[in-house]
């Protein structure tokens, strides 16, 4: 509860389970991830809670094998895979299944962010199944942009490849018109991304989605319109 920073913390780590854990702090509390997992292999979280003022789960560079199921988040900047690709030579991120979640109120759901620089990082073969949002602003949202405060990485593209990412069985409302977006590098286009069975809602009418640089297919009932 209340940490000053990040609550939970997995570096360099291997075979974790995360049962039953309730992480609490303010909304507009700073950094104040709830889990993050980095360099950690075969790391299962389950059964959780939590509200906080930053990522409910943040996913760093050299994670593989990670499943998460069975979570509340809320308030908090949603389920992140990153920021990733800060550093030229990075480990990448693979094998990531979440599932059977609920955000509500948060300012992301499932993202993936990565800088807008050099790097030989990488995601694939991520799952995002059965996620119900409940007036999140960025249900679904790839995001290789990053650039705070626009230092060391102005008119850059990253260069972590992001492929093998599957949307399947994702519902409720966005707080934002376009619900979900897709900006990807133009060094190194999203590869293989699948939307399945998605229905995303905004102020009671269709919601928009906003791709660049991604390449990939939709299959099922999906709103807002694949622009895959």
């Amino acid at each position: 509860m209340n940490s000053q920073l990040g609550h939970i913390a997995f570096n360099g780590c291997e075979d974790i389970t995360v049962n039953g854990v309730t992480v609490r702090a303010s909304g507009d509390s700073p950094n104040t991830d709830g889990i993050h997992v980095q360099q950690s292999v075969n790391i299962v979280i389950i059964n959780t809670s939590i509200r906080t003022g930053d990522d409910c789960i943040s996913i760093g560079p050299g994670t593989q094998n990670l499943w998460i199921e069975h979570m509340a988040c809320g308030p908090g900047h949603g389920i992140s895979i990153g920021s990733l690709g800060k550093d030229l030579e990075e480990p990448g991120v693979e094998n990531v299944t979440v599932k059977d979640v609920v955000l509500s109120g948060t300012q992301n759901g499932v993202r993936i962010k990565t800088w807008a620089r050099e790097s030989n990082g990488y995601v694939r073969g991520v799952l995002f199944e059965e996620a119900l949002m409940i007036n999140v602003n960025n249900p679904i949202i790839i995001d290789q942009d990053y650039c705070p405060h626009n230092l060391n990485c102005p008119n850059q593209g990253s260069g972590v490849k992001i492929s093998g990412v599957k949307y399947r069985n994702i519902r409720g409302t966005s707080a934002s018109k376009v619900a979900v977006t897709f900006n990807c590098s133009p060094n190194a286009p999203c590869q293989d991304i699948r939307m399945e069975n998605v229905e995303l809602t905004y102020l009671n009418q269709l919601a928009q989605a906003s791709c660049s640089h991604a390449e990939g297919s939709s299959s099922g009932v999906v709103y807002p319109q694949s622009c895959l």
